[in-house]
């Protein structure tokens, strides 16, 4: 309630819908679908404010049923007490509507693309010591999208799986607005930014993927290893198995570039998988082994 325009404008501002994002751990504080919308918990007719303790997130099912009268405000007042997401350690599953025989993945202006002929394709654009941090799956009209994203500590905090979209709630912030995922270490830190564009396009512009110590840059017009200052740009794969390709693999992968012996700003590889163990909660644990 800083500025008169609190009290004049229906548009939150910012701070505050981060500050309620936060609390309420990313999505709707019944269900916790990522796909949500800011509620005021006293009507705003009445209040004429904007106040984050007075703010929830509801997704469009539940808003829809408390601006109707079928979900009480007790309800409501006391999910926002206690979100779904704080609860669970993590969203709610969500199915990202993907298909079609073709697909498409674009990183940092280099572009992975492939075709189903009938008997099933796969692609993985990026791996890191045998974990695809993007891959995906052609098979009978089916587009099947995973993807894995690691914190600095090597800690999953973000995970796609043939489709199926789950975070942690441990980052900074998190946002699905429209077709854009971003998850945000810290102010103006944006650690993954993803836009989804169904039915059978991805496309990754900013962000770092990070596993095991190993390092990628993704930038609007390149990709860089920071590990040891590989630069690729205006790269295109086509029906190509593999993409960059780093690490230690125990069953080799063809791609447009591979590199086994990689330094790591955790140590060795070895040293990296056992700080992981170590630092596993059960959201992550899970979500690793499925992978």
């Amino acid at each position: 309630m800083s500025t008169e325009t609190e009290f004049t404008s229906r548009n939150i501002p910012l701070p505050i819908q981060r500050e309620v994002r936060q609390r309420c751990g990313f999505g709707c504080v019944v269900c916790g679908m990522p796909l949500y919308e800011y509620e005021h918990m006293e009507e705003w007719a009445e209040v004429k404010r904007h106040v984050a303790d007075e703010i929830t997130l509801l997704c469009d099912q539940h808003h829809r049923e408390k601006t109707a009268g079928l979900l009480p405000k007790e309800v409501v007042a006391y999910a926002n007490s206690d979100p779904f997401n704080l609860r669970k350690g993590a969203s709610k599953p969500y199915n990202l509507h993907f298909a079609g025989k073709t697909a498409e993945i674009v990183v940092g202006g280099n572009s992975f693309t492939c075709e189903d002929h009938g008997y099933g394709t796969a692609m993985v654009p990026l791996s890191v010591d045998g974990t695809p941090l993007i891959g995906l799956v052609l098979t009978d009209g089916h587009l099947l999208l995973n993807l894995v994203v690691f914190d600095e500590c090597n800690v999953p905090i973000l995970h796609i799986k043939n489709n199926q979209l789950l975070y942690s709630i441990e980052p900074w912030d998190i946002q699905l607005v429209g077709k854009k995922l971003t998850v945000r270490e810290a102010a103006r830190k944006i650690l993954i930014e993803i836009e989804f564009m169904p039915p059978n396009k991805v496309i990754i512009n900013k962000g770092r993927f990070l596993r095991n110590g190993v390092e990628v840059l993704i930038r609007p017009s390149n990709i860089l290893v920071t590990n040891n200052n590989t630069l690729i740009s205006g790269c295109r794969a086509h029906n190509c198995f593999g993409g960059l390709i780093l690490g230690y693999h125990e069953k080799p992968i063809g791609g447009f570039m591979s590199i086994s012996g990689i330094s790591r700003y955790l140590g060795s590889r070895t040293e990296a998988l056992k700080f992981e163990k170590e630092s596993m909660s059960k959201f992550e644990l899970e979500e690793t082994q499925s992978v």
